[in-house]
């Protein structure tokens, strides 16, 4: 690819850069006839068309995808016209935005009219102005690793801020200075720690002191942008770090205030450590745990789930720490939380669910359970039976190998025993012995509040006694219904 560049910088080492454009190259080479067929278009149409911002990143990265983003001085109607022949698709969500969707054959394509957008300091809204060269369009981009474009279907690469060099080095920095950028659009803060925590890149030292100093700016960016910033975040391969510089430049005072409050905390069963230590480390070792991919719910669930502990803390007579019922507590920061950062009902419901049922697994003790509870415990867990499993076994954080045994084998025990109680009765799918309209002719009843207390009664039953033969359902259903009044 020849560089359209002119400014002349040297790489941190020819072998770096030599990899970076291999890897370019390849990928390229694996897009080109889409690439270049709607560049020709383009150019045919009297516009020019490039690869730009996280797709060149990306194909530098050798991770380059099949949502490819591409930027022109063609104007959204002019755009349209050009592409709705060609696409197999298109969709016009974010014209307004001067940007037009489409998809062609395995590809989801977004061409974007070179623009510059900025905040009005009391708005949430970016105001659009459109521009008339690529450059113009590169310095308002977020990140220097961002901020590169290869102009088709010559492939002349244009990176007027030296993006390939911090790629190379693994740095994020902005093209222009981090305060302007913070300025123009203060969710480009978030997005820093979530491209450190994605791409395993370090933070440039005067763009974590401008997160630091302009953090309080996040609080005209609306809550679905922040949440959804977060979400790829914590779905992304390094959470870790991510979340520590949120919480190192103040920005998680105005995301997830939960998080740092739990630095002050000291955790009842590991001293030497905070609870926020103690809370990343859970969230690593449930990343370790998934099988089939990121799971949000259960990230979410380990990330949240001793937020209660500030505030029931007790200091005790014998010098010991308490944290009594943090994690009913918890369940309703969780949800209070997650509600006010526009999550789903679903995923608040099932997030405040692990958090409450985190603890439950403790009074298991020495194995001790009886039958019933054990029904229980996976009755109230229902479907997040699973997640509940690794949250639980994560919530081990101990540096006491002889402790962390002795817990791994009493969960391995409890799991052993919900398998062989689901094995014998259907466990994922308790019900009573007898169903409504059985219960209401065996008692010759109507419908109403009386049928829901019996079936409520024969479902404790259920659990208490397991399987039931229909004979001894019925008599227990008869004996409950002659003590009512």
């Amino acid at each position: 690819m020849p560089n359209a560049n002119n400014d002349s910088h040297t790489l941190p080492s020819t072998n770096e850069l030599s990899q970076a454009q291999r890897r370019a190259v390849s990928e390229l080479l694996r897009v080109s006839p889409v690439a270049d067929d709607l560049a020709r278009r383009f150019r045919e149409a009297g516009f020019t068309l490039a690869l730009v911002g996280g797709s060149v990143r990306d194909a530098l990265l050798g991770r380059l995808g099949n949502d490819l983003d591409f930027t022109t001085d063609a104007r959204p109607e002019d755009v349209l016209k050009i592409v709705r022949p060609w696409a197999d698709a298109v969709w016009e969500v974010g014209i307004a935005f001067g940007t037009v969707g489409c998809r062609k054959a395995d590809f989801d394509i977004e061409v974007t009219t070179y623009r510059s957008e900025a905040y009005d300091r009391t708005s949430r809204k970016p105001e659009v102005s459109y521009g008339n060269s690529i450059e113009e369009d590169l310095v308002r981009r977020d990140f220097t690793v961002n901020a590169m474009a290869v102009v088709l279907p010559e492939k002349a690469f244009v990176d007027p801020h030296n993006g390939l060099e911090d790629l190379a080095r693994r740095v994020l920095r902005t093209p222009g200075t981090p305060e302007e950028s913070f300025s123009d659009d203060p969710l480009r803060m978030m997005r820093a720690a979530r491209f450190a925590a994605q791409l395993d890149f370090e933070v440039a030292p005067e763009v974590v002191t401008a997160m630091n100093e302009m953090a309080d700016r996040l609080e005209i960016v609306s809550a679905e942008r922040i949440r959804d910033e977060l979400n790829k975040l914590i779905l992304s391969g390094h959470p870790r770090k991510g979340l520590r510089l949120l919480v190192d430049t103040r920005l998680a005072r105005h995301v997830l205030p939960e998080l740092p409050a739990l630095r002050l905390e000291r955790d009842e069963h590991h001293r030497h450590k905070d609870v926020y230590e103690h809370t990343l480390t859970v969230l690593d070792q449930a990343i370790d745990l998934e099988e089939d991919g990121p799971d949000l719910v259960l990230r979410l669930a380990a990330l949240l789930h001793d937020i209660g502990k500030p505030k029931t803390r007790r200091f005790e007579l014998d010098g010991r720490v308490s944290f009594h019922h943090h994690e009913v507590v918890g369940a309703k920061m969780t949800k209070a939380r997650m509600t006010k950062l526009k999550y789903s009902n679903e995923l608040v419901k099932d997030v405040s669910r692990l958090v409450e049922l985190h603890l439950r697994f403790h009074g298991y003790g020495t194995g001790e359970w009886t039958d019933s509870a054990v029904r229980r415990y996976v009755r109230d867990a229902g479907p997040l039976l699973d997640r509940l499993h690794k949250l639980t076994r994560s919530d081990c954080t101990t540096r006491n190998k002889r402790k962390a045994q002795a817990l791994s084998r009493a969960y391995d025990g409890l799991e052993e025993r919900i398998a062989r109680l689901q094995e014998q009765e259907e466990l994922d799918a308790i019900r009573p012995d007898l169903d409504g309209n059985e219960i209401m002719q065996i008692l010759d009843i109507g419908p109403g509040p009386q049928v829901g207390k019996a079936y409520k009664h024969m479902l404790e039953m259920r659990l208490e006694h397991g399987p039931l033969e229909r004979e001894a359902a019925i008599a227990l259903l008869k004996d409950w219904w002659a003590a009512q009044d």
